[in-house]
């Protein structure tokens, strides 16, 4: 770069800048120097008078009432003079001639000296700390900063008392067959091994990292360390009898868990894995701290509620409460998964804190899907929030729709069975369902396919997988004596789900499966063939031994359980892989919340007696927390109405 030349002007060299550069204001450049030093001269010196005068100049009314203010605050105290007889003499009226303003202004005048040198004399002492010593005095003073606002904090309003659902099987479950018994203990150990791994190299973070053996987290949690793993974990540690764990888990909640933090989160995935865990963690064990912290994070969901038609943003920020829809969602939408797999936690919330407004919120979504046209009957996966009509006409029982069915039979079981409107609305979506999404496959495979406007699409997802359990545990109560065909039909998808693990090298499933082109539940595409701990297969497996006790489903869960022990079990806790298919998979470094959760949960209680969370009395949701069914008959929930 070559240099300006320097060509002098009016006395001065100002460099020349080459074409294109940016130049100086051409009045800026003929300005001498001696002029720009009288103006500064002159602007000083009216500073300086201006200051001056306020202090020097005879009082007027205005500055009498600022002179006898500052004096109220800065010097209180100070006595009046006393006469001969040793009595205070009577002050005069403020305002009045002969006061003493030139005295208020000259103690006025000291005062303000005073504290300027002494502000001086600190900065001088600042100056001659090292930078160690600041660095330590600057984390003092922000530590004292926490501390008050932590004192200042509002104490939250006590939650009214309610009477606490019976609580029957949470201890229980020890098999008196000893190679039950020893699976079931294998169990407990891959979950110990998860947790410790995931407390040593992961603590507070969302999830874990590992191989790398570090914190994790995905735009599902936005930027914060909520501790999503031991959130989504400590049921299953209270179940399994990890006491310490357990115990290290509740005091993080207790000390760190705060969701006043200004981090955009999903509204579906927060309530299904915190609040759900928190509740079913509070039900387990008592422990009042769960539910204050459930009922805290709830009040930060509801403003995602706040949109034209009542159905919910899928993201909120914590802190500012502003709701958006993900980018890649049809036109906007909101997804029907999502907004509606609200309903158990949110009738818990209401039943436990007397508050209407989660109860109506819930209920809202209902009647407004209820009074919206289907196409085929069938529910279409995206709603838009602002106008209320379908998005693009996709419908799945996999991704993007699975849990909103789900959550229709749940809502009735959790119910006691007197929700008879949500088991209605449930039986219609599975009839539709049935007729044009459910098929056979040449090979004698039931799966259930995917509609795309107005066509099947013969894939078949993992997430899919669950649907098995959801016909099993919907079987009893089906209009029609149906109770026969929908176990039947569980089996089928357990039986097609567990083939889709059977034919991949590493006997772990895929993420997805086609059955066209003479592939039947193989994964075709690169970007399907991977695992990531995912539980929906081993959930069917689950619900299938309890409503048949088929010693099959016990098989199948144990090859599952060595499948993940054999090929995703790292020194730092476990991973997914990459490819099902390959002897020598990679793998993808996360050990997802849900592993510890669900994946892990569902195993222990396969090799568990019935008498471990018996489903007469406990209704899990779609993150497999366990919420007690709510016996209504003599109760009704504030906000709603008094159908039971």
């Amino acid at each position: 770069m070559t240099t300006p030349a320097l060509l002098p002007l009016s006395g001065r060299r100002i460099p020349t800048l080459s074409p294109g550069a940016a130049s100086f204001p051409h009045h800026r450049a003929t300005l001498r120097l001696s002029e720009k030093f009288i103006l500064l001269l002159i602007l000083s010196a009216f500073i300086t008078l201006c200051f001056g005068a306020f202090f020097f100049l005879p009082d007027n009314s205005k500055h009498k009432r600022f002179d006898l203010g500052l004096e109220d605050v800065l010097i209180p105290h100070i006595e009046a003079p006393k006469g001969a007889n040793g009595a205070a003499r009577r002050r005069r009226p403020r305002g009045r001639p002969g006061g003493r303003g030139a005295g208020r202004s000259g103690r006025l005048r000291d005062k303000i000296r005073v504290d300027h040198e002494r502000a001086l004399q600190e900065a001088k002492e600042k100056l001659r700390k090292s930078r160690d010593e600041l660095r330590a005095e600057i984390q003092t003073e922000k530590s004292k900063v926490v501390e008050d606002l932590k004192k200042k904090k509002e104490v939250p309003k006590p939650l009214p008392p309610v009477p606490m659902p019976k609580v029957v099987g949470v201890n229980d479950g020890d098999s008196v067959e000893p190679d039950v018994k020893e699976k079931r203990d294998k169990i407990r150990e891959m979950m110990k091994h998860a947790w410790d791994s995931y407390r040593q190299y992961g603590w507070g973070h969302n999830e874990l990292k590992p191989l790398a053996k570090k914190g994790h987290s995905t735009n599902i949690f936005g930027n914060s360390q909520m501790g999503a793993t031991i959130v989504d974990a400590l049921d299953s540690l209270y179940m399994m009898g990890l006491h310490d764990e357990f115990k290290d888990g509740q005091e993080w909640i207790e000390q760190n868990l705060d969701f006043s933090v200004n981090a955009e989160v999903s509204v579906f995935e927060v309530n299904i894995r915190f609040i759900g865990g928190l509740l079913a963690t509070y039900y387990l064990s008592g422990q009042e701290v769960f539910k204050v912290k459930a009922v805290q994070l709830a009040e930060k969901l509801l403003p995602a509620f706040n949109t034209p038609t009542g159905i919910p943003w899928a993201m909120v920020n914590l802190k500012s409460g502003v709701g958006r829809n993900w980018g890649w969602a049809s036109a906007g939408s909101s997804i029907l998964a999502e907004f509606g797999t609200l309903h158990m936690e949110f009738v818990h919330l209401t039943y436990l804190t007397g508050n209407p407004a989660y109860y109506q919120k819930v209920m809202h979504i209902r009647k407004l899907l209820a009074k919206m046209d289907r196409p085929n009957g069938l529910y279409p996966n995206y709603l838009n929030p602002r106008t209320g009509r379908w998005g693009q006409h996709h419908t799945s029982v996999g991704g993007l729709g699975d849990s909103f069915y789900e959550y229709l039979l749940k809502a009735w079981l959790m119910s006691d069975k007197t929700d008879t409107e949500a088991r209605k609305t449930y039986d219609d979506a599975i009839e539709a369902i049935e007729r044009h999404l459910i098929r056979k496959s040449n090979g004698g495979l039931t799966f259930i396919g995917e509609w795309k406007n107005g066509h099947l699409e013969r894939k078949m997802g993992h997430l899919t997988c669950f649907a098995g359990g959801m016909f099993a545990l919907g079987a009893d109560g089906s209009p029609d004596d149906k109770a026969g065909h929908y176990l039947q039909l569980g089996a089928e998808i357990a039986h097609t789900c567990h083939e889709s693990y059977d034919r991949t090298v590493l006997k772990l499933g895929p993420e997805a499966f086609k059955f066209d082109s003479g592939l039947e539940a193989v994964a075709v595409r690169q970007n399907e063939k991977y695992y990531i701990l995912r539980p929906e297969v081993i959930e069917t497996y689950w619900y299938m031994w309890r409503f048949t006790h088929d010693p099959k489903y016990r098989q199948w869960g144990w090859e599952a359980a060595q499948a993940i022990d054999k090929y995703c079990r790292v020194s730092g806790g476990f991973s997914g892989v990459k490819d099902v298919y390959s002897s020598n998979p990679t793998y993808d470094d996360v050990q997802q919340s849900f592993f510890l959760a669900e994946t892990l949960k569902y195993l222990y209680l396969l090799f568990s007696s019935d008498d471990l969370m018996p489903l007469e009395s406990w209704v899990f949701n779609t993150e497999a927390h366990p919420l007690p069914v709510l016996h209504l008959a003599n109760l009704t929930l504030p906000g709603s109405q008094a159908q039971r």
